[in-house]
């Protein structure tokens, strides 16, 4: 039997790469996130260029709207596997500078929005008998950096959302595991951060030998998601060779 995985934020990045590695792997994959058009265009890629590959379905879907995941639950008919990738930063401005609409939005989309999706799916996980919740956090939950305080109280409360399901869900049949992945050079992540200004957006890449890329998160969704259903890997704090903290990063 297939397993279905759902994906959320799987319209580019991480997200789509993890979609495209779980297909890979076999399993049935719900891609959902807002751009449709994306959705369709990796969903398509998927059934002609992934062999043996399950469906690759695409749900619309807005985690900040309990509307929108109401809608995605309803649409899943079974859920073995959770990824909740969807997320992301605004700014880089300093406490004294910082504007509450963007931290708003912030803990909206990474931790509220977490919160939704989780719970629309959570009695499918628990009815598969063999669920997996993995949540995409941040070294940014664990390292704090100057100009991320917004960003780093998100991510951290995503990360104590993790370790209080791990306690809440220990009797049933639900892993639950964290990814925190640092320094990962993907199309969009740092755009939008800086508000799509290009040239600042490429200021964290510059001069990093080999940043992480979507495809090696990817690659730890997939090993956690496919090992016996007895072991859980609670978390996994994932960076380039040459990324020592959040803060320190070797450059050439």
């Amino acid at each position: 039997m297939r397993k279905t995985a759902v994906v959320t934020g799987a319209s580019s990045g991480i997200g789509a790469a993890t979609a495209r590695r779980l297909a890979a792997e076999g399993f049935h994959v719900v891609l959902a996130a807002r751009r449709r058009d994306r959705l369709d265009a990796l969903a398509k890629e998927i059934a002609e260029n992934v062999p043996g590959a399950g469906r690759a379905a695409a749900v619309t879907l807005d985690v900040t709207s309990q509307e929108s995941v109401d809608a995605l639950a309803a649409a899943v008919d079974e859920c073995h596997v959770l990824v909740n990738n969807a997320g992301g930063a605004i700014g880089l401005e300093p406490v004294a500078e910082a504007d509450p609409a963007d931290w708003a939005r912030m803990y909206d989309v990474n931790v509220l929005g977490l919160l939704r999706v989780t719970k629309a799916l959570l009695p499918k996980l628990i009815a598969s008998g063999d669920g997996h919740v993995v949540n995409i956090t941040s070294l940014a939950a664990h390292q704090p950096y100057e100009g991320g305080a917004g960003y780093n109280a998100a991510k951290s409360a995503a990360y104590a959302v993790n370790e209080v399901m791990r306690l809440e869900l220990v009797a049933e049949p639900v892993r639950v595991t964290e990814i925190a992945p640092g320094l990962v050079k993907t199309e969009e992540f740092s755009l939008v951060r800086f508000r799509g200004d290009a040239e600042r957006a490429k200021q964290p890449y510059e001069g990093v030998p080999e940043p992480l890329v979507a495809e090696d998160v990817a690659d730890c969704v997939a090993w956690v998601v496919t090992r016996p259903s007895h072991v859980n890997i609670d978390r996994i704090d994932v960076q380039p060779r040459v990324q020592a903290t959040a803060h320190k990063v070797h450059r050439v």
